[in-house]
């Protein structure tokens, strides 16, 4: 026991110096995320700060702010809720059905991560608009799609899809139909069966899928700005807003506005880590 005591605490003592020791592969990680993510968040509040808290305020509520931030996040959190049921409701389909052209279907799902998203407006503008496709199907009920807040709500719609059902998919993979099985032998029905066995599991994956989803559409400029008409207090979001002020070189407007989005966008990630969290301990 003696002679083992010796190996023991060097052996601690060697733990120490390693978990004390800054390794190569720790510094590359934190230097590239300081570089790409943190440095440039820094540098836009930073910059924030010198305008003053009283004219940052001003600049930050002025009425066209203000109207661009309701259709900015009240138009995401739409496109997320709706996304948030037809995206699980897709990725239900390509996983528990086999039919002619399901693999041509699930690589459709990623266009809008291919397609730049300049050539994505020009095409929703080209489908939605009064003689498109779409949308001279609704131009004689006085419907228009393109060019107002609709179209910016299509547009959201369209770029945020696929963060749903690539984030639902593989949950869905990994349920294995014994659970479904076993519930129906114990008297189940298949309402009861969704709602008690299967959703519980798939609610963290919605809820990160629809953070995603979110975060995507209110920082979407290249689609909105080509299918939308981007008049003050009708359909001018926040990010086009930015340009439009960085255009006129209002620097400090611009700050503030892209301040106000990354301080907002933060909140609402933070509360959907939190219904995460929550949800998680709820299934288990």
């Amino acid at each position: 026991m003696t002679s083992l005591q010796p190996n023991l605490s060097s052996t601690r003592q060697n733990k120490q110096a390693h978990s004390t020791r800054i390794s190569l592969p720790w510094v590359i990680t934190i230097g590239y995320l300081s570089l790409i993510l943190l440095l440039p968040l820094a540098a836009l509040i930073t910059r924030s700060l010198t305008i003053g808290p009283v004219e940052f305020w001003q600049i930050a509520t002025t009425p066209l702010a203000r109207s661009t931030y309701e259709i900015t996040f009240v138009t995401a959190l739409a496109a997320g809720l709706i996304n948030g049921i037809m995206g699980t409701l897709v990725a239900w389909i390509l996983v528990r059905y086999q039919f002619p052209g399901r693999r041509i279907f699930d690589g459709v799902i990623d266009i809008p991560f291919a397609v730049p998203t300049s050539v994505a407006g020009l095409v929703l503008a080209t489908i939605y608009n009064d003689s498109g496709w779409i949308g001279q199907l609704f131009a004689p009920f006085g419907i228009r799609i393109a060019f107002t807040r609709l179209g910016v709500f299509v547009a959201m719609l369209f770029i945020s899809l696929p963060f749903i059902v690539r984030t639902v998919q593989p949950v869905l993979l990994e349920l294995e139909p014994e659970i479904e099985q076993a519930a129906w032998s114990l008297g189940a029905s298949e309402a009861q069966t969704f709602w008690r066995v299967i959703l519980p599991p798939l609610i963290p994956a919605i809820l990160t899928g629809m953070a995603l989803g979110l975060s995507r559409a209110v920082g979407e400029y290249g689609s909105v700005v080509i299918v939308a008409s981007s008049i003050p207090f009708r359909d001018l979001i926040a990010p086009v807003l930015v340009f439009q002020k960085l255009e006129q070189y209002d620097y400090d407007g611009a700050t503030v506005i892209g301040t106000v989005l990354l301080l907002v966008s933060l909140i609402l990630l933070l509360l959907i880590n939190l219904l995460q969290q929550w949800s998680r301990r709820y299934a288990d």
